[in-house]
């Protein structure tokens, strides 16, 4: 009985994906029904289909208004950039390794593709989207564009977009890699950048975390990768923390909530202590010029509430996995945006 029912099924699941493939075949498939119909196909952190590639070249910032939402892990999104750009963060992560000369994109070693590269992803397509932004100027030309030039959202072309670069590799091999595949980018001066006495605003701020070495960093005369800062330092004044970092070699300031503040109650409240040491890292970092980014909020039934109190306190920008959630909790925060 048993070999007879499986037997049925089999045959049942057999005319069921006949069927679909002959109804398949009488409608042309459109780039939605291709992406997901390809949905699962690949492992997470591996590389879009074509079909995403193609759809994801669209973007010209028109309409979308810019939110203070960093796409974390970005590379591992269907569209990487895109989607956070069509979102209206204005932070985007990608995570860098070092193999055989090149820069791959992946979370884990073992996630990374030889086709799904930094320049491919991101450094490439920011190049595309920011010259036909500023269609008018010849950034080639040599001249100091700075001040006419625009960002990438055209609701607010001041709004510089921020490219987190999460080093995993060494940064004694891995940063001169990075800064010479950002010299399309640097010689167009789309970058923001440091000239030795101020820093000078561009389209794209480039902050290096995790392996970056800061002193690399430091010793950059025309510094164009920022650092991001351990938030979890003592910010007091003519401590080590505030004689390093500043807003001329640093851009944020970040730390693991989880590590540094700790567990929230089961509804996301949190103690006055854990209050008063949010309080304290947030204004420490304000008062260096440093832009403030918690990562490893808690999840769940507390979620909301947690991001409603780092709002609240001034947190910069909110470290968020699902961008349509961010944009909607953002949305409804009238009084910082």
């Amino acid at each position: 009985m048993e070999d007879q029912a499986y037997c049925q099924s089999a045959l049942a699941v057999t005319l069921l994906v006949l069927v679909s493939q002959i109804h398949r075949a009488r409608i042309p498939v459109s780039d939605v029904q291709q992406i997901l119909a390809t949905w699962g196909t690949r492992a997470v952190g591996g590389p879009p289909t074509t079909v995403q590639e193609k759809r994801s070249g669209n973007f010209d910032g028109t309409g979308i208004k810019p939110i203070p939402c960093h796409s974390h892990n970005d590379y591992e999104r269907n569209m990487p950039l895109y989607d956070a750009l069509n979102t209206g963060c204005i932070s985007v992560e990608a995570d860098i390794w070092l193999q055989d000369g090149e820069l791959l994109i992946g979370h884990e070693k073992g996630s990374i593709d030889p086709a799904r590269t930094l320049k491919s992803l991101y450094l490439d397509p920011l190049v595309s989207i920011l010259s036909d932004r500023n269609p008018d100027l010849d950034l080639n030309d040599g001249t100091d564009h700075s001040a006419s030039l625009k960002g990438v959202f055209s609701t607010d072309a001041s709004t510089a977009l921020i490219l987190l670069i999460d080093i995993k590799t060494e940064s004694v091999d891995s940063l001169p890699v990075l800064m010479d595949q950002l010299s399309p980018l640097r010689d167009q001066g789309l970058l923001t950048h440091f000239d030795g006495s101020q820093m000078i605003q561009g389209p794209l701020t480039v902050v290096g975390t995790g392996n970056t070495n800061f002193d690399t960093i430091f010793n950059e005369k025309d510094r164009t990768v920022f650092f991001d800062a351990p938030l979890d330092n003592d910010w007091s004044e003519d401590s080590p923390a505030s004689k390093a970092y500043s807003k001329d070699n640093s851009y944020y300031a970040s730390v693991s909530f989880d590590k540094s503040i700790g567990k929230p109650s089961f509804l996301g409240d949190l103690s006055d202590e854990q209050t008063k040491k949010v309080k304290d890292q947030i204004q420490g970092a304000h008062d260096r010029g440093l832009k403030v980014r918690y990562y490893d909020t808690p999840s769940g039934l507390g979620e909301k509430s947690i991001q409603e109190q780092l709002w609240k306190e001034g947190v910069d920008v909110l470290n968020r996995d699902d961008l349509k959630a961010a944009k909607e909790f953002l949305e409804k925060q009238k009084e910082r945006l």
